[in-house]
């Protein structure tokens, strides 16, 4: 059975790695000309994510490339002395078994472990696609034309795979109230398991290295008043919102958007929207991570999603046989609970994240302050509260698919 992938950056090698290992053949398809090896923001991955990795043979290498951040010094813009938080303790309370790692790095990780197992094909996309009752006719942006049993777009936010099956993003988009900016530049501040960063209303700025980075990424978020009129490829549009919603905010932020950003060598700005489908599959086509239920970008867990999901969307394939009348009925419900709860969780913590007043700027410091001195015990109660705390990533339970080789080996791969 061979089944066509969408997308090489988290959720496509992951599918590569377990479809190949239930006996499927398995071809990625990725628009940019090479893996992106430079920009991406850190990550998280959580204990099921990390179960997964586990289970795939690269716990070490990801164990490697942790960023290594221990600390956070956050200013507010009416006071210059920082506010210090022992990011560690916090990460221990909230997970037994999590990493924070560049998605560049991630990314590089996982596409190494199944660049030989399945076939990549860099510099194209996926321009039409005819389903019959036996297969899919798919033509490719470069002209040419292949037949795949099933087609999976892992190909992130704006993914081009459903906006051919299901329709136009604007159908399924649900903005948050938040936009995000990273960008790379000379770790000019000495930044190796620290992170400084400062707070306004509506607005918060940071800085951070990593202990395998050469480099620190500069990282924004803000809030303004109404959704804002930008496209995700118009670079020079969304550098100047950045600059006009930075504006008169202290700190490192005038060099920052003034004399780094014209040099960085990697720029990502977006909204911090959700995809909200009914359903993730149409026929013989389904989506996986951000292209079909992507709870915010930096605010939702949306990375450990994505690998769960896919690792997910493979076993239910390999469980029915490769029967997808079957299989993507029972991804959806496998981890509809997961996506719902990572939804709710991205709106409070996008908020908590930018606050929106001086009181919540006032929270925000005491937060840090509770982090340093409350008993760990306490601390892991009220980051669990009503399960739509940080530690609600935690408490997702993984399916075993032992019979999945068989299985898939006799429908046909």
């Amino acid at each position: 059975m061979r089944i066509l992938v969408s997308g090489a950056s988290i959720a496509g090698p992951v599918l590569a790695h377990w479809l190949d290992r239930y006996g499927f053949a398995v071809t990625v398809v990725e628009r940019a000309p090479q893996l992106r090896k430079a920009g991406g923001h850190a990550v998280d991955l959580f204990r099921p994510a990390m179960d997964i990795v586990d289970r795939m043979g690269l716990i070490g290498q990801v164990q490697e490339k942790r960023t290594g951040t221990q600390w956070l010094a956050l200013r507010t813009e009416d006071a210059g002395r920082p506010h210090e938080m022992e990011v560690g303790r916090l990460v221990r309370v909230i997970s037994d078994r999590h990493a924070e790692i560049m998605r560049d790095d991630l990314s590089e990780i996982l596409y190494e472990a199944t660049r030989d197992r399945a076939e990549y094909l860099f510099g194209d996309s996926i321009a039409a696609m005819a389903e019959d009752a036996a297969g899919v006719d798919v033509t490719f942006e470069s002209g040419t034309t292949r037949r795949f049993d099933l087609v999976i777009g892992a190909d992130g936010l704006h993914s081009n795979v459903r906006r051919l099956v299901f329709g136009e993003e604007s159908r399924f988009s649900a903005w948050i109230g938040a936009y995000l900016a990273v960008m790379s530049i000379p770790n000019y501040l000495g930044l190796r398991d620290r992170m400084e960063g400062i707070a306004g209303v509506n607005r918060m700025a940071a800085v951070y290295g990593g202990a395998h980075m050469d480099d620190a990424r500069a990282l924004f978020m803000f809030r303004p008043a109404a959704e804002l009129d930008h496209h995700h490829r118009d670079v020079g549009r969304q550098k100047e919102l950045l600059r006009r919603h930075f504006a008169g905010l202290g700190w490192e932020v005038p060099r920052l958007l003034g004399e780094e950003l014209e040099r960085a060598s990697a720029f990502y700005f977006d909204s911090i929207t959700q995809i909200r489908l009914d359903s993730w599959s149409r026929g013989r086509v389904s989506l996986a991570g951000d292209a079909g239920y992507c709870p915010g970008p930096a605010v939702g867990g949306s990375t450990s999603l994505a690998v769960v999901g896919a690792y997910v969307l493979a076993g239910e394939l390999a469980a029915a046989g490769g029967d997808h009348t079957r299989a993507f009925p029972a991804y959806e419900r496998e981890i509809g609970d997961y996506v719902r709860r990572s939804r709710a969780f991205a709106v409070g913590a996008a908020r908590r994240l930018i606050p929106g007043s001086r009181s919540a700027v006032w929270g925000m410091v005491q937060g840090i302050r509770l982090v340093n001195h409350v008993p760990a015990p306490i601390l892991r109660a009220l980051t669990g509260l009503g399960g739509r705390g940080v530690r609600m990533h935690d408490r997702v339970g993984l399916k075993d698919y032992p019979q999945g080789l068989a299985t898939a080996r006799r429908a046909g791969a």
